[in-house]
């Protein structure tokens, strides 16, 4: 998945010992919008490792993240973990570049207000 918007909040390094050594992971929170929609949102994902020093995220920056979100159990109770897996700055101006429909799948037409059924005034629906 993908999501572009502006850092909000970078938060501390966290650091660890783990069965396969020394891990660290940092989480950032990133303020969004979605379409149809006049209020922003914010969501908070994670950088693991070497990533962390690669993509430099700064306050107040404006990416667009790649992410897998997954969900893992812990001591009886289910956490979700957003992780982002590339970061790139975001282009101003540029919208938000819908994925391309899979190969031979048919492109449906675009919708307009003449597309509905003329009512049929048998029907006893409501609608």
């Amino acid at each position: 998945m993908d999501l572009t918007g502006k850092i909000h909040a970078v938060l501390p390094i966290q650091e660890g010992e783990g069965k396969n050594g020394t891990w660290k992971k940092q989480d950032y929170v990133i303020e969004y919008f979605t379409p149809n929609s006049q209020y922003s949102k914010k969501m908070c994902f994670n950088l693991w490792g070497e990533r962390i020093e690669q993509f430099n995220i700064q306050e107040g920056q404006e990416v667009t993240i790649s992410f897998d979100i997954d969900c893992r159990e812990w001591n009886g109770r289910w956490f979700n973990d957003i992780r982002a897996w590339r970061v790139v700055p975001a282009q101003q101006g540029q919208p938000i570049q819908q994925q391309p429909m899979p190969a031979g799948m048919p492109t449906p037409p675009p919708f307009s207000g003449n597309d509905a059924p003329a009512e049929d005034a048998s029907s006893d629906l409501p609608f």
